[in-house]
């Protein structure tokens, strides 16, 4: 049943050859719109202009290969929308967005865009033009589905010609592609019937014999309106006095309708009246359907006798199994129905969904069951539809489900109640989730008088109490409560049957969690790879490998670089293992993004670049890096050796824009990446105002959870001992160290404490104090060696240098200290304290006009983003003009890039 109605929005639509009008100067616009590259076409108008009359009409003279989705108020969750788009592209080619629909159903699906990006490399590999229609797009309220097709405009690919029948303009960035020149317009104006075309419409199609006097007199009163006209037309059969109707036939289109449909349905015999009226709660029309809810046969002949009419009947097959009322009878059929028959409408939605349930449309059937208020009925299908609903990643149009269900229905289905909790948390809607759960406890308190319960599976209900205390377990953590997350997750794993891997291990990992977010790293590390064991074991493959990235990032904390390493090679063999599904595939981009970080600490800056250009080509492949933001913050910390610091606040910014939280800890904020490069450039008043805005200061108490910002915070008050030579900032930098070095050393976090000797080495240097600098500094050297830390020390710069050398010439850990010298003098000199770069001659070839615009932009404190949405462009489009201005100028960065500009007048 679901793969039939599936195929009737995907079915376009058949008008018969008699109904139409010949309109060659609309088909003439339509078909200049597909000269455009990339090419959108947008149908806007009232309903009753006839715009999928019109788009059926032009495919079907020209040809066209095309795909059609017919959109309803139900694909406003955006995994069906999706779901549904792929089932009509693959109308085109069998093969596109097979590894979209895997995602989609992956217990972790990725973001929409990275979908979508898969999904634009699949269309662009086509070898022929074909047409996408997305038909009633007005129904469409998700924002997340706007946002969804404006990436999908901006990445356009070049087989793709987009159409867009719609009753008002969508949230599209319309302006934008009129800029650019890609976007065709069909309005009301457009669409109106001219007088001639009305003529042609009444006198053949509708089988009139009008006068030209009153087709013009009946075409001015409608104003071209083509459902106007349609319903004037069956008004008219018949009648004698056509005069008299035409003069009376007045007012807005609202009105006329009314008016219209009214007139239309009195001149139906009894039966068919009762036939159109109860039949409109559906939304599709077919024989057996219809035979159910009116409780008469014959339904499949009326249907076709109603459409052989111009009934405004629909057909949504070849094969006339399916049709649909035309939305603006619907509505008045709706009205008319209410106002006759109210104490029919409810018997005949629990018709219909009690035929939707047999047929083995669960969907249908609980909405049927809430329009007829049988809430009962409703929560039942509900419980047993929520295990598919969920594995399907369906949580919008599911929490749409339960939320239009009273609460004391809910109270009294203790496995529902769950359910709802989960599908909250899990949807980040954490208001309500402890009230469920409470509701779902009370049935195991036997003081409790709770009256009858309700219960779909027995078995499930048993298995409650573990999942209760899981979600209240997840509930703690986002609160930052760890002793409460650790009190229910070892409430789970006592009530959790052994049996079950997947709730094993997300209490194991939420135990882990709450272990890593209190700084005891060890005892996180082994119990989340229990965890992950458990989630693996399950069949989870993309949450165990979500796993491994924080048991590696442990390991990191702990100093382990070697085995972090190792966590991420295992994690990419068992991504990239045959038979993998995309999911895992996304998670090997992952993978590479944490072995870029390992290279680039290894100072293999080569292979690290590497790693992330191949992590973009799988996201690419198989949708972004799970944690897109991890992606930029690697780079941007290449970026930023590379001396390239404005391209490094650049990725910041983006990584703090892709950042969403969960229930990982923020160990690493990127607020804190970005003033390590400020703290670079000199712009020591940002990074005091980052200090401020975070209400840091050196005598706070500290937490593992805030470490790397107390690091920072060191970092940036040694900044403004060499800025000011006042003793105050140096004093608290070093007593700060001093507290952050025991508690780290405390908590075995030797990855920490090698940065903190570290900065307690330029510390005691800034004072002039190389003996007592090069005590931490050997402390530093003894962590870090058989680990192989490099950058750790080169980003420090000459002042490490100097140290080195002193430590040295002092033998201390020669070998060691001797490698990293010999690194140094290889390092190429940043762009930060270097010479100024040698004049460049002239340029040898100009730069674009917009090329300027955007240098322009480069004087401002605009990020990458927001001058690619000030130009009205891409961010891809603006990185190409950036790459460009590099390399016509010579230079590696933005205030190069303005530098040079400056120096040559072109700003």
């Amino acid at each position: 049943m679901e793969r039939l109605l599936l195929q009737t929005k995907l079915y376009i639509p058949q008008t018969r050859v008699a109904n139409l009008v010949p309109r060659p100067r609309l088909i003439e616009q339509l078909n200049e719109g597909l000269h455009r590259t990339p090419s959108v076409i947008l149908i806007s108008a009232p309903a009753g202009f006839g715009k999928t009359t019109l788009v059926s009409d032009w495919l079907h003279q020209n040809k066209v290969p095309t795909a059609w989705l017919s959109l309803d108020e139900g694909d406003n969750d955006p995994t069906r929308f999706l779901t549904y788009l792929v089932a009509a592209l693959q109308t085109i080619a069998p093969t596109i967005g097979a590894d979209v629909l895997a995602m989609l159903h992956s217990p972790q699906p990725p973001p929409i865009e990275a979908m979508l990006t898969v999904l634009v490399n699949d269309i662009t590999t086509l070898p022929d033009h074909f047409t996408l229609i997305l038909d009633d797009y007005h129904v469409i309220e998700a924002k997340a589905i706007d946002k969804a097709l404006t990436f999908l405009l901006d990445h356009l690919p070049p087989p793709l010609h987009l159409v867009i029948a719609t009753r008002e303009d969508p949230p599209l960035p319309l302006a934008r592609l009129r800029a650019r020149d890609q976007l065709t317009e069909l309005r009301a104006a457009d669409l109106r019937f001219t007088p001639d075309e009305a003529a042609t419409f009444l006198n053949e199609v509708m089988g009139l014999s009008l006068s030209a006097e009153e087709v013009t007199s009946l075409e001015s009163r409608a104003e071209g309106w083509i459902a106007g006209l349609q319903l004037a037309a069956l008004s008219i059969r018949g009648r004698a006095d056509v005069a008299g109707f035409i003069k009376a036939f007045a007012g807005d289109n609202r009105y006329i309708v009314d008016y219209l449909v009214e007139e239309v349905l009195q001149r139906q015999p009894e039966p068919v009246r009762n036939f159109l009226l109860e039949t409109s709660i559906l939304d599709r029309l077919s024989g057996p359907l219809c035979n159910a809810v009116t409780g008469q046969g014959e339904s499949k002949a009326r249907l076709e006798a109603l459409e052989r009419g111009n009934l405004f009947v629909i057909p949504l097959d070849d094969k006339r199994h399916w049709y649909r009322y035309h939305h603006l009878f619907v509505d008045v059929l709706r009205v008319h129905l209410m106002e006759e028959q109210p104490d029919r409408v409810r018997t005949l939605h629990q018709r219909a969904s009690e035929w939707y349930e047999q047929n083995g449309s669960a969907a249908e059937a609980i909405r049927h069951a809430l329009a007829a208020k049988d809430f009962e009925r409703a929560a039942y299908l509900i419980e047993r539809a929520v295990p598919a609903m969920r594995r399907s990643r369906q949580e919008v149009t599911l929490l749409g489900w339960l939320k239009a269900l009273p609460d004391e229905v809910i109270q009294c289905r203790p496995v529902l109640s769950v359910h709802y909790a989960g599908t909250l948390l899990q949807s980040g809607q954490l208001d309500g989730v402890e009230d469920r759960l409470r509701d779902a406890e009370r049935w195991f308190d036997p003081m409790a008088n709770m009256g009858e319960m309700a219960v779909v599976d027995e078995a499930e209900f048993h298995g409650l109490p573990g999942w209760i205390a899981i979600y209240h377990a997840g509930m703690a953590l986002v609160r930052g409560d760890v002793a409460g997350t650790v009190t229910y997750a070892r409430r789970a794993l006592d009530l959790v049957p052994e049996a079950d891997h997947l709730g094993r291990g997300a209490a194991a990992a939420l135990l882990g969690l709450a272990y890593w977010t209190s700084g005891d790293l060890e005892t996180a590390y082994q119990t989340y790879a229990e965890g992950m064991a458990r989630v693996q074991r399950a069949g989870h493959l993309s949450d165990a490998l979500g796993c491994a990235i924080a048991l590696a990032d442990i390991r990191l904390a702990q100093g382990r670089l070697r085995e972090a390493m190792s966590i991420y090679e295992r994690g990419l063999k068992l991504a990239t293992e045959q038979g993998a599904p995309p999911p895992a595939v996304r998670g090997a981009a992952d993978m590479y993004v944490g072995m870029s970080e390992l290279l680039r600490e290894r100072d293999d800056l080569n292979a690290a670049t590497q790693h992330l250009l191949r992590s973009k080509e799988l996201g690419e492949f198989a949708g972004l890096p799970q944690n897109r933001y991890r992606w930029c913050v690697a780079m941007a910390r290449i970026r930023k050796v590379q001396g390239d610091l404005d391209g490094a606040l650049d990725l910041l910014d983006e990584a703090e824009r892709l950042y969403m939280g969960d229930f990982f800890p923020n160990v690493r904020p990127v607020a804190a990446w970005k003033t390590r490069v400020w703290v670079a450039q000199g712009r020591l008043g940002e990074a005091l105002g980052w200090a401020r805005e975070q209400g840091l200061s050196a005598q706070d108490d500290l937490s593992y959870l805030h470490e790397f910002e107390y690091i920072t915070l060191a970092r940036v008050l040694l900044t403004r001992y060499k800025r000011d030579r006042t003793d105050s900032p140096l004093r608290e930098a070093i007593g700060l160290l001093e507290r952050l070095l025991q508690a780290a050393e405390e908590g075995g976090r030797t990855g920490s404490a090698i940065e903190i000797l570290v900065l307690q080495a330029l510390a005691h240097q800034a004072l002039g104090d190389i003996s007592t600098a090069l005590l931490p500094l050997q402390q530093a050297l003894t962590l870090a060696e058989p680990e192989g830390y490099v950058r750790t020390f080169l980003d420090e710069g000459p002042p490490m240098a100097q140290l080195l050398r002193e430590a040295a010439a002092r033998e201390i850990m020669p070998d060691y200290t001797g490698r990293l010298l010999k690194v140094f003098k290889a390092e190429p000199s940043s762009s930060e304290g270097a010479s100024p770069l040698p004049a460049s001659p002239p340029l040898i070839e100009p730069l674009s006009q917009r090329e300027l615009e955007v240098l322009r932009l480069f004087k401002t404190e605009l990020s990458g983003p927001e001058i690619a949405d000030e130009l009205v462009i891409g961010l891809s489009t603006l990185r190409t003009h950036t790459k460009s201005i590099y390399s016509k100028l010579n230079v590696n960065s933005r205030r190069a890039a303005v530098n040079r500009a400056e120096e040559l007048g072109l700003i």
